[in-house]
């Protein structure tokens, strides 16, 4: 929930720090101009690079060389380091040589030390070494004067570092406040005017006007200044900064870090969540850099390169036969250029280029700008799409495999009042044959927004009420946010007060803001101890009532504080664990909630598999639960930008997204509901939710016609859930994400690289919802060259590549199944997925032009981690070529049994067999069959085998 109108504890006058519009107060934000290091950054200008690398100074290890880099302005000396890890990856990290303290290194993100190749010189001239970066053909060429890095595959070029001298890192330094620190520095200044050697090519960039010398740091090996240099003037903002009536300290001065990026003949670039904006990366020049910053954004806008609720610091780039992804491990507010050498050309000025032969090769520049900390960068080189994915997920970790009954439906609002009215609602459901999975509430259910209660008047029996939702196999979700209620006799804040865990101001004392229960105090998640606190509250016998029917919703982790600046945590907050400063590591904070939230989860002795949704994110948050896109608004847009949100999300890591369906604020008319259900039941994360102002919306609320439409959405979810869940363990196991854009399934065809209005299902389904209010038609495009896809619902066939325009009732939205693929699915309706457990199996075969299909079919008990630590997990292969049908074992290694069984078979482009002959066990079943010769679909019934089993089916 964002801060809300109506919902202060002081009333109006904290009302006023939002105002009264309806929509996000840009206000209460800070743009590039009036972030001090971004505005310092931003000004300077692609030039000659002050850095120089000192090639003599090359230290190669087994794994890893180092080397030093020099301002030869300042004569500051910083380390690099350079790694060529296995799987197509490499890292370069640069700091400080020599800092007065130590730098943030950002922990508990990556998955272990990547492993490393061997490195070797390979080349060697005059201001020129060549490193070789293990046996995939990559090398990597370092340039003396100026500092540049140029990595090849081959003889191709793939990325450029610090070819536009955009470098920067402004080491720490002592202020200089004192008369004779000033006088010193204006004498320093005209020594500097009559040094013997004075600098070669003087820079025009930013890192030689903000880097001064820094005490004891003597310059390098090779060379020292003959003098002392000179130390500039500080910039207004660079030890102290106000924004609106907040004042950020700076005790260790500017300290922030940048670099660049070119990377030839790319011209789409995506990534770099969240921002409610395009798939597509769009140019920045002109107006403000992509922020990353973790805030609580009242009723975000579109279209912006606004900060929201997470970050994570993956771009990816994308053209035919070639993928890259760039990972900027940093923590600390992080705003991210991009240029285009193409930007504003119109595509018939692109084929105007192409057909006279000229044109500039097209090229994509990215600049990474952050307040402090270390540059540590993983090049992720692919090269196709699906590796880039990969590798990030070796790096950070893959997706958590979802507990079951997560993939099904959920049903929230601010806030469902009490135990009636809960029952109530479950009740809704059944008597409108609606399927469910859980019941969500929100803050109102604690005594008094105190978190781990129940309000005793309204919730008096919380285990009662678990209890029956159970017996009807659902379950329920309660909220748990990282703000303490400051209360004497709260047993929460008195423990963690006691322990000395909450995070201090920069005075030492316990960090107090406000939020929803007033006066509220900030657990230090970074803090071990802290965390393993925490995940002891969630055990049964700490959070009083809970059961295994229980679990967990982490909102306002960015962490949201209605009165610090930016509605967050004031960056000089210190003594974080370690005694770090909140800036370092702010927008690593909301994955630590959701980090020691899924620990203590993990109940039953760490047997079953935790569901946890949060807010705030950063890379790594996707080992820990599923996330959605925050606090929306019940308008069109809001529903078309969920898409590439989603898809944005995905390819960062984290897949299991979703956003609130209907819109978090404002009342949606009919037709926008049942198109948002429509198009929710193709995103991971399937959740209604609503503000407490608006209007009740569950379905039934609807008219009839318009529940039977909202009825048939959730139906279809359901009947693919074991698609879903299939797809969710190859995300799990191999990091393809699973919803998907199509260039990552049609890496060469351009028209898709910039598409965000229809998407893929793992690889078999193809979605385009309807977005425009009113409309009659959608125009979907089909890809992939001698392909055919089939209409989901009429099994109508259509040859690709081609643009299809579709009629549209309120009741339709286009689906496609991919010719070549295979689909599981249970098709008769249940109350949910529990409930569903055992029902019986139809595979939809759809034939490629060729006459093949081929998919799989992954089960386990769909709540606990046996899968992984006995192998009690099924998971089938199903092929289909020259007639016939087989089922084999995709993962010997798995074993489960399993009392479904396979009820159908429908395959679609295929002709009438003469017979249908069924082979298992060693004995042979015909079968009957139905054959549409319309629409070329034959239909089996009743195979009967066991969904676990081998078989085979022939066509004669």
């Amino acid at each position: 929930m964002a801060a809300a109108l109506g919902r202060w504890p002081l009333g109006l006058a904290l009302c006023c720090l939002l105002g009264a519009s309806l929509a996000v107060d840009r206000g209460n934000f800070k743009t590039c101009e009036q972030s001090g290091f971004c505005r310092r950054q931003r000004r300077i200008q692609p030039g000659h690079s002050p850095y120089r690398a000192l090639l003599e100074s090359l230290e190669l290890g087994p794994d890893v060389a180092r080397m030093r880099l020099v301002n030869e302005v300042t004569q500051v000396p910083l380390l690099l380091e350079l790694w060529g890890l296995s799987g197509n990856v490499t890292r370069l990290r640069i700091q400080e040589l020599n800092p007065l303290r130590p730098r943030y290194q950002v922990p508990d993100v990556l998955m272990g030390e990547p492993p490393a190749e061997r490195l070797e010189v390979t080349g060697r001239d005059e201001g020129t070494l060549e490193l070789a970066l293990g046996p995939g053909g990559h090398r990597l060429l370092v340039t003396e004067r100026p500092f540049r890095l140029d990595l090849l595959r081959h003889r191709e070029l793939l990325c450029s570092v610090n070819a536009r001298g955009l470098l920067v890192f402004e080491h720490q330094r002592r202020r200089r406040d004192s008369l004779a620190d000033k006088v010193s520095s204006v004498w320093d200044r005209i020594k500097s005017l009559f040094r013997r050697e004075p600098p070669k090519d003087p820079p025009g960039e930013e890192g030689a006007a903000q880097e001064g010398p820094e005490d004891g740091a003597g310059g390098t090996q090779s060379e020292k200044p003959a003098e002392p240099p000179a130390e500039p003037e500080e910039e207004p903002g660079a030890w102290e900064e106000t924004f609106k009536t907040h004042t950020d300290s700076k005790p260790y001065g500017p300290t922030s870090v940048g670099l660049d990026f070119s990377l030839p003949g790319f011209e789409h670039v995506y990534g770099i969540p969240e921002h409610a904006d395009n798939l597509r990366l769009r140019p920045t020049e002109g107006g403000d850099p992509y922020r990353l910053y973790n805030l609580d954004v009242f009723q975000y806008e579109v279209f912006t390169p606004m900060a929201l609720y997470g970050s994570v610091p993956l771009l990816l780039a994308h053209r035919p036969r070639l993928s890259l992804g760039l990972f900027w491990l940093n923590a600390a507010e992080t705003w991210v250029d991009i240029g285009s050498n193409t930007a504003g050309k119109t595509l018939f000025g692109k084929l105007l280029d192409y057909m006279q032969g000229g044109g500039e090769t097209p090229q994509t520049e990215v600049r990474w700008m952050s307040e402090s900390g270390v540059i540590d960068v993983f090049l992720l080189l692919g090269p196709r799409p699906g590796d880039v994915t990969a590798q990030y997920g070796r790096l950070t970790g893959t997706q958590a495999l979802p507990p079951l009954f997560s993939l099904g439906y959920h049903q929230s609002r601010w806030n469902y009042q009490d135990e009636a009215d809960v029952e109530a609602v479950e009740r809704g459901f059944e008597e409108h044959e609606l399927p469910l999975d859980v019941l969500w509430l929100d803050i109102e259910h604690a005594d008094g927004k105190r978190y781990f209660t129940w309000d005793p008047a309204k919730f008096p029996n919380p285990r009662g009420m678990l209890e029956r939702l159970a017996a009807r196999k659902r379950r329920m979700v309660s909220i748990v946010d990282p703000h303490i209620k400051v209360e004497g006799g709260y047993r929460v804040h008195s423990e963690l007060r006691a322990r000395g865990l909450y995070v201090k101001t920069k005075d030492g004392n316990d960090y107090e803001g406000w939020c929803w229960p007033g006066s509220s105090a900030y657990p230090d998640f970074t803090n071990p101890e802290m965390r393993k606190w925490w995940a002891n509250m969630f055990a049964y016998d700490q959070y009083e009532g809970s059961t295994e029917a229980l679990f967990t919703w982490n909102d306002m982790n960015e962490p949201s504080v209605f009165s610090g600046p930016e509605v967050t945590m004031h960056k000089d907050a210190r003594r974080h664990y370690g005694g770090w400063e909140h800036r370092e590591l702010h927008n690593i904070y909301g994955l630590y909630v959701h980090k020691a939230t899924a620990e203590g989860s993990r109940r039953s002795g760490g047997r079953l598999r935790p569901f946890v949704l949060s807010r705030a994110f950063f890379a790594g948050s996707q080992r820990y639960g599923a996330v959605w896109t925050g606090d929306n608004t019940a308008d069109w847009e809001h529903l078309r930008i969920s898409i590439p949100m989603c898809l944005s999300f995905g390819l960062a890591g984290l897949a299991f997204c979703g956003a609130d369906v209907g819109g978090f604020f404002q009342n949606p008319g009919a037709e926008l509901q049942v198109r948002w259900y429509q198009a929710a039941a193709f995103q991971p994360f399937f959740r209604a939710n609503a503000h407490l102002d608006t209007a009740r919306r569950e379905p039934w609320l609807l008219s009839p016609e318009h529940l039977a439409m909202v009825r048939a959405a959730l139906r279809r979810r359901y009947a693919l859930l074991p698609t879903w869940y299939t797809a969710f363990y190859r995300c799990h196991r191999q990091g393809i994400p699973v919803m998907r854009p199509l260039w990552m399934e049609f890496p060469e065809d351009p028209q898709t690289f910039a598409m965000d209005d229809q998407n893929l299902i793992d690889r078999v389904l193809l979605v385009h919802p309807v977005t425009e209010q009113g409309a009659r038609g959608v125009n979907v495009y089909l890809p992939g060259e001698g392909e055919v896809w089939y209409d989901m619902e009429t099994h109508e066939q259509h040859r690709a590549p081609q643009t299809l325009y579709v009629p549209v009732t309120l009741s339709s939205i286009p689906v496609y199944q991919r010719g070549g693929t295979v689909i599981p699915r249970q098709d008769r309706p249940r109350r949910s997925t529990e409930a569903m457990r055992n029902d019986p199996f139809t595979l939809y075969v759809a034939l490629s032009p060729q006459g093949t299909a081929e998919g799989d079919l992954y089960l386990d008990d769909g709540v606990s981690f046996d899968y992984a630590t006995k192998n009690a997990f099924l998971h089938r292969h199903f092929s289909f070529a020259n007639g016939t049908l087989t089922s084999s074992s995709a993962d010997p290694r798995g074993s489960m049994s399993s009392p479904a069984w396979l009820e159908r078979v429908v395959i679609l482009g295929v002709g009438r067999p003469d017979s249908a002959l069924l082979t298992h066990d060693g004995s042979q079943t015909p079968l009957q069959f139905q054959h549409d010769p319309e629409r070329s679909v034959l239909t089996l019934r009743r195979p009967g085998v066991p969904i676990g089993a081998d078989w085979s089916i022939s066509l004669r």
